[in-house]
């Protein structure tokens, strides 16, 4: 009677281990994103009675991700998810829906940094400024909180949030092999003397290693993409951006 209790204890234990290998391989993989189906429910459980209106599968400074673009009322959603993991790597939204009829008085830069810095509780503002964009009198409001940034729109009359977007910083593991983000700085302040650089990003793009460096001197606004590993400048694209002054 001893033996047969022991044999079950034995038995019970053995269909413990295995079941327990199996739960923990399923677990293990689970996450890893190998078809659009299954980026599309990890969406549609972010952003809850959504339309998906686009999918795509790509490479974004060397790691394979996938883009989901939906449509939830007046909002226009993006999300990007790491293949390898399904981290989420970026997600924003768009209004559609735009007031552009008010009257109201234009918003002080304060009131614009408090309604940000409440959007985003402990975010450092790294850069605020007002444009007219489609007749419409913005904010654009840069921040940084922990590894991510943030990119934020107020409607500057209404002061309605229009867009929202926080991506993840990732690290390069070669980023020794580049010139680095000070160089090319250099190198696009040069292109553009007197200039301010409000943003520098590393990229891929068909592979090709980037620093996407913007500038904004006067009432434009320059996108200067130079090569990561020759510092040579690959395209340079200029854009009116009309400040408004109180």
């Amino acid at each position: 009677m001893k033996k047969k209790k022991i044999s079950f204890m034995m038995l019970l234990m053995f269909c413990m281990v295995f079941a327990g290998v199996f739960s923990f391989s399923d677990t293990a993989y689970a996450k890893k994103i190998t078809s659009f189906s299954q980026v599309k429910k990890m969406a549609l459980k972010k952003v809850k009675n959504a339309i998906v209106t686009e999918m795509d599968k790509d490479y974004e400074k060397g790691v394979l991700v996938y883009e989901v673009h939906l449509l939830k009322g007046t909002k226009e959603y993006e999300l990007t998810y790491r293949a390898s993991d399904g981290k989420m790597l970026s997600y924003g939204w768009e209004q559609k829906k735009i007031d552009r009829r008010s009257k109201k008085k234009v918003m002080s830069e304060s009131k614009c940094k408090k309604l940000a810095r409440k959007e985003v509780p402990g975010g450092k503002i790294t850069s605020i400024r007002k444009t007219r964009d489609d007749g419409i009198i913005k904010y654009k409001v840069k921040m940084q909180k922990d590894n991510k940034k943030y990119e934020l729109e107020y409607h500057a009359r209404t002061c309605k949030l229009l867009e929202y977007e926080w991506e993840l910083k990732i690290k390069t593991n070669d980023s020794n092999k580049y010139i680095g983000v000070a160089k090319a700085k250099k190198i696009a302040l040069k292109k553009v003397p007197g200039g301010t650089v409000v943003k520098v990003e590393f990229d891929k793009d068909d592979g090709v290693p980037i620093y996407e460096v913007e500038i904004i001197k006067g009432y434009y606004e320059y996108d200067i993409e130079i090569h990561a590993k020759t510092g040579k400048i690959l395209d340079i694209d200029i854009d009116g951006v009309e400040y408004i002054y109180d």
